[in-house]
Order: C-alpha cells, then sequence, then structure tokens
C-alpha cells in the first residue's frame, strides 16, 4: 500500500470514529464521546492552539478544532502519513509547558505505565491547559498489548495533578449493555459474510432499541459504562 492510499484509509478511520455509521458496533460509545468533546472543546479559550495528540495515528477529534488551531503535533509508537513524532507516552521528546490541549483516546489501555503517561502530558501542558482523555471500561482484550481497564476512581487518582478533573460515561450501564453484546458479536460471529449480515442487520437493530431504551428509561446509572472520558485542566 501506498503512502497516499495509506493516508486515506487513516483519514478514513478518523471518519468513521468521529462520525460512526449506525452498523458500527462502537456507535453508541462513540456519539457520545464526540458529544462530550465538543462540551469540553467549547471551554478552551485559546485560538490558535498548540494541541499535542498522544496515539495520534488516527486523530479523529482533529476535525472538532477546524478553525481554531495553530500547531498540531501526533505522537505514536508507530509511523504513519499523519504522525509527526514516533516515541512512547511515557517518555515524550517535547519541553516542557508548551501545548495548550493534548488529546488522548483509547490510549493507556495499551502502555505499561499510565501514570507516567499522565505525568509526561501534565508536564507538556502550559498551565491552565487542557487534557481531553478517553478509555475503556469494559472491553475485551484486542491486542497482545491490552493491559488496563479504567473506573472513575482510578482516573481520578491518575488525574490528581490537575487542578480540576471531570470524569463522564460515555453512556449509561444500558447503553454499556447493548454496546457489549454488539461488540460481541462483531467479534466472533464467523465465517465473514455472516459476520458481515450481522453488522447490516442486528447491530442497527441493537444500537438503536439500546439507544432508544436509555432514553426512555434516563437512567443515570453508570455501573456497567462501557468507556468513560475525562476532562482534566493543569
Amino acid at each position: 500500500m501506498g503512502q497516499s492510499d495509506l493516508l486515506d484509509q487513516l483519514i478514513c478511520e478518523g471518519q468513521q470514529r468521529l462520525n460512526p455509521a449506525i452498523t458500527n458496533p462502537n456507535w453508541l460509545v462513540l456519539r457520545e464521546r464526540r458529544k462530550v468533546f465538543i462540551k469540553w472543546l467549547s471551554q478552551v479559550p485559546v485560538v490558535p492552539l498548540s494541541v499535542l495528540d498522544v496515539g495520534g495515528r488516527i486523530q479523529p477529534y482533529r476535525p472538532l478544532l477546524e478553525g481554531r488551531l495553530g500547531r498540531y503535533v501526533a505522537v505514536d509508537i508507530r509511523s504513519t502519513p499523519l504522525v509527526d513524532i514516533v516515541a512512547l507516552g511515557e517518555q515524550l521528546p517535547l519541553r516542557d509547558g508548551f501545548f495548550d490541549l493534548v488529546i488522548c483516546t483509547q490510549v493507556l489501555e495499551y502502555v505499561e505505565e499510565p501514570r507516567k503517561v499522565i505525568g509526561e502530558i501534565h508536564r507538556v501542558l502550559k498551565p491552565g491547559g487542557f487534557l481531553l482523555l478517553s478509555v475503556p471500561a469494559i472491553f475485551p482484550v484486542d491486542s497482545e498489548y491490552d493491559r488496563w481497564r479504567f473506573l472513575p476512581s482510578g482516573l481520578c487518582s491518575l488525574l490528581a495533578s490537575f487542578q480540576r478533573v471531570e470524569v463522564h460515561a460515555e453512556g449509561s450501564s444500558i447503553d454499556g449493555l447493548f454496546r457489549t453484546v454488539a461488540v460481541w458479536i462483531a467479534s466472533f460471529a464467523k465465517p465473514r459474510l455472516f459476520n458481515r449480515l450481522l453488522r447490516w442487520t442486528l447491530i442497527p437493530v441493537l444500537n438503536l432499541v439500546g439507544s432508544s431504551i436509555a432514553s426512555a428509561v434516563g437512567s443515570s446509572n453508570e455501573q456497567f459504562a462501557a468507556n468513560f472520558s475525562a476532562l482534566a485542566v493543569k
């Protein structure tokens, strides 16, 4: 695959994460994350922004900053056409107090030392700088490097060095239940043709039913929330 084709693939993957199709088994949590991030980004006053994306291989949330960017730096352990610096999150080769905003989504579960990554993010943020974070609470192991799951109290502990922290569930327990069933189906349904059929039939139904029940019940229970987002201000 050429660099141009790879870039197109990465951009497409980012767009699918920001604006997921109803056939996406993660639809319930991804749409909630987008809403939460839009709300939190409205609190970031600085323009133009210096932004660091830790784990920025895909950059799905960069479009939310359109018209506000001064500089966007992507760090990842893998080199892609969108990555500016290949480095570990525990050892960011960047100077102190440079960035207004750091984005780190679905990364901490793969690193050896999440607390060190958060420490490095805190170091490179300006005083008053913002961190937007997203982590899984419930998800099947998806690689040999998958190490951690996170709950609100654990996030607050990791982010204790920040002046202000907000944690928001990416959907209620009802959303989490239906999303988990959808992910299970997408992960284990075989063969590929049957899997594709379920993605176009059963998974959209699960997403819509889960969303409808959650809206109708109006439950704020988060015990079975699948993911959590966090806003931290230095």
